[in-house]
């Protein structure tokens, strides 16, 4: 069978790669294009099999809330460099996975992976991202799923550029006010909301060190338990958000905002690209020549 123009063509929309790729696997395929897309995607999960071990600390946070305002999802999806974190096949998927992580029912990663791409479709997220990964030809991943249902409030949220997302359940108070408090948990990533949310390990060794340092600084003894009880209290104001200044206004804390506005903020999330992963330096050369030989 002749491979017209018209039938690479008609491959190239349906798959997104390029003309000679599409070429090549109608030839293979005599010009049978349901073969030849079937070839091209086992071929993508080879090819995303092989650059699963990359590291992708790039890529973007999305944010997706229903009309009603009492279910919302924080979705962050990687790739190896920011310049792909830019590309528009990239962000539609992003995009795409929170819509359907919003409309389905997954609490992780492992099942969002497996939800259709598109309601009703027969391309899970997992496939569409090795079909993503061979034509855009980085190692692509969704990596965190947040999801808040059960919302008594209401939820608001702020996105800094595409790299920070934060979704914060508010009770009472208003619009300005929500995303405003969402704004603040973008610049100053407070560990939770209040002093009695912080993790008994975790103030247990932030005491360690306390006391540690101020023997170390020759402080008497007996006055060790005041230090360490002052630092403490220093501690929690900075790490909780009731008790950190508000960022619009640092003669108030969050708190007292609150307060004057009789609202509550009953739970919040941040998720930044890239969190806790280490980014590898890459020489610029060898990275070039990798992608000249297609690794």
């Amino acid at each position: 069978m002749a491979i017209t123009a018209a039938l690479v063509k008609e491959l190239r929309e349906r798959t997104g790669a390029g003309m000679m790729e599409c070429k090549k696997a109608l030839v293979k395929t005599a010009g049978d294009i349901e073969a030849a897309i079937e070839a091209m995607r086992k071929s993508g999960q080879a090819k995303a099999a092989k650059k699963a071990g990359r590291t992708t600390a790039d890529g973007t946070v999305v944010i997706a809330i229903t009309e009603d305002t009492k279910t919302g999802v924080l979705v962050e999806v990687n790739c190896e460099t920011d310049f792909v974190a830019k590309d528009a096949s990239f962000t539609t998927f992003a995009e795409t996975v929170a819509a359907r992580a919003l409309t389905s029912e997954a609490t992780d990663i492992e099942a969002l992976g497996a939800t259709p791409l598109e309601a009703g479709g027969d391309t899970s997220i997992a496939q569409a991202r090795a079909d993503l990964v061979a034509k855009i030809g980085e190692n692509i991943q969704p990596r965190r799923l947040v999801r808040f249902d059960g919302v008594t409030g209401k939820l608001y949220s702020y996105r800094h550029g595409v790299r920070i997302g934060v979704l914060v359940e508010l009770e009472a108070g208003t619009a300005t006010l929500g995303k405003d408090i969402a704004m603040h948990i973008a610049a100053t990533n407070p560990l939770c909301v209040s002093a009695d949310e912080v993790p008994a390990e975790t103030l247990n060794k932030e005491k360690e060190i306390f006391r540690a340092q101020a023997l170390e600084s020759g402080k008497p003894e007996k006055i060790l338990d005041r230090i360490v009880e002052g630092r403490v209290r220093k501690y929690l104001e900075e790490v909780t958000l009731l008790g950190q200044p508000f960022v619009k206004d640092p003669d108030i804390t969050v708190q007292k905002l609150l307060a004057q506005a009789g609202a509550k903020v009953v739970r919040f999330a941040r998720v930044e690209v890239g969190e806790g992963i280490e980014k590898k330096q890459e020489n610029f050369a060898d990275e070039v020549m990798a992608q000249v030989r297609g690794d």
